[in-house]
């Protein structure tokens, strides 16, 4: 990449604002021809509003877009599109009940006399993805082909448009090392062809296989812009989370808050699913608290999914008191005795339109079947115990759960698993979005329910939370462990590990 000359983009100043709240403070960009530019961050840095703007989809408040020397202000992602700016989502975002020629080309199908030239279609379609070395009968229903190939139709489609400059938003996710891999070897490919390519990511491994520069945002602000070979992994990130990896210091002897000869209650054998997660070994005993950390995208949520029935492993055994279990759904976990508080309590956890009752029953309810309703003034008695132990802040268990806040919201839902009274709790992302005395307050009931015997497997994005609570704390990059640390151990001993495994 030779970057004497001009960038194909460029963006200066760049702030956006969402009710008052300041998502991006003055960013800038600089994409050149020729290059794989990662884009680098923690969750909320400003990655996806940044990019939102670059496509069309909101509107800058300050700064300036740069295109080849002129300047540009997309007003959505079509116009985007015809300008030369052509995105391809984390999810495949095309229709999978039509061909792969007419994913590539919807809404811009070749006419002749008026009517789809369907050969001429799909003999460019042919085309275009002969162009990214994949050979495939472009007549077929796209749903008919795995999701690397998916991935690569959004790419074909992408460059159908005559893109100058291409977007990938972790267009990795969803692949397994080997399609991975391929993709790459495509993206060298458009690289060498000179095309500006801005590749979006979590996984460390990847930006130091494909990229040649990096910029890093944090905060919604720019932290700066590094060739690759000048930003080592401890410097990446501690340019991500803001700290620097100062040396490290001998952990300190756990404290005795769980018997440490005890059988595990779970034990994971090389559990892991093709795409999703390498296989991991992993236990966790009554009374312990175990924390995952890794930074964003490093397998943490898809590891409690697979213990918890959301997602199927295809490798790997998972035991619970010695027992091996199949645990396919939901349902079998918490039959089982696991509870878990998901990462997206909006999405995943409240129901926002019944009341607070409503939600700390549900669960219970929902174990004990259609048959074995409890009663009313069970419920009634149920919630007001549970309000009352965990504080929450409600005018009556009546109250539409909607209307609290989210400390609240949170506590409620803690109460729902708890009401299940769980051998194994599985919290992800518990003190997300909440205030510092409710985050204290789920911290210190955590540590309770640890020493009443509860086994507590904890996620949580921000380090010190982990390292504060954990008797054991189990490391992840990259959808893999890397390896595990006594209590005792520090932040900087968590981000030292990450940055060994790259």
């Amino acid at each position: 990449m030779a970057q004497t000359q001009d960038p194909a983009l460029e963006l200066a100043g760049i702030s956006k604002d969402f009710l008052g709240v300041r998502a991006l403070a003055g960013v800038g960009l600089r994409l050149f021809p020729g290059e794989i530019h990662a884009l680098m961050g923690q969750n909320g840095a400003g990655k996806s509003t940044l990019i939102k703007v670059l496509t069309g989809v909101y509107p800058a408040d300050a700064g300036t877009i740069t295109l080849h020397g002129h300047p540009v202000r997309p007003r959505s992602p079509l116009e985007a599109q015809r300008l030369g700016i052509s995105t391809v989502y984390q999810e495949v975002n095309l229709c999978p009940n039509l061909s792969v020629a007419e994913n590539v080309f919807a809404g811009r199908y070749p006419r002749r006399f008026g009517a789809i030239d369907w050969k001429a279609m799909a003999a460019q379609a042919r085309a275009l993805l002969a162009r990214l070395n994949l050979e495939i009968d472009v007549t077929r229903l796209l749903a008919s082909y795995p999701v690397a190939v998916q991935q690569m139709v959004a790419i074909a489609r992408a460059l159908s448009v005559s893109a100058r400059v291409l977007v990938l938003d972790e267009p990795t996710s969803s692949l397994d090392d080997d399609e991975v891999q391929r993709l790459f070897g495509v993206l060298r490919k458009l690289r060498g062809e000179g095309m500006a390519i801005l590749f979006v990511t979590h996984f460390l491994d990847q930006v130091y296989a494909v990229a040649d520069r990096i910029t890093v945002l944090r905060n919604g602000a720019l932290v700066g812009e590094y060739p690759v070979g000048e930003l080592p992994a401890p410097a990446l990130i501690a340019a991500m989370v803001g700290r620097e990896l100062a040396a490290r210091r001998s952990p300190q002897q756990p404290p005795a808050a769980w018997e440490r000869g005890a059988a595990p209650l779970l034990e994971l054998r090389g559990l892991g699913r093709r795409g999703v997660l390498q296989p991991a070994d992993l236990a966790v005993r009554p009374g312990e608290i175990v924390g995952l950390a890794g930074l964003l995208g490093s397998g943490r949520t898809e590891l409690a999914q697979l213990v918890f029935g959301l997602q199927r492993p295809d490798q790997g055994q998972l035991l619970l008191k010695g027992q091996l279990r199949q645990v396919e759904t939901p349902a079998a976990a918490v039959a089982l005795g696991m509870a878990l508080l998901p990462e997206d309590r909006k999405t995943d956890g409240i129901v926002g339109e019944l009341s607070v009752r409503d939600n700390i029953v549900l669960a219970l309810q929902g174990r004990r079947g259609v048959w074995n309703q409890l009663s009313a003034p069970e419920q009634q008695r149920l919630a007001e115990r549970f309000v009352r132990a965990l504080d929450i802040r409600t005018a009556d268990v009546d109250t539409p759960i909607g209307l609290l806040s989210g400390g609240n919201q949170q506590k409620a839902l803690l109460a729902r698993w708890l009401a299940t009274q769980p051998l194994l709790l599985i919290l992800d992302e518990p003190t997300r979005g909440i205030d510092v005395a409710a985050k204290q307050e789920i911290m210190d009931e955590i540590a309770r329910l640890a020493a009443e015997g509860m086994a507590v497997l904890f996620i949580s994005s921000e380090v010190d939370e982990v390292v504060r609570v954990s008797h054991r704390i189990a490391v992840l990059r990259d959808r893999r462990k890397v390896g595990e640390l006594p209590a005792g151990c520090g932040e900087q001993d968590v981000y030292h590990l990450i940055a060994e495994q790259a």
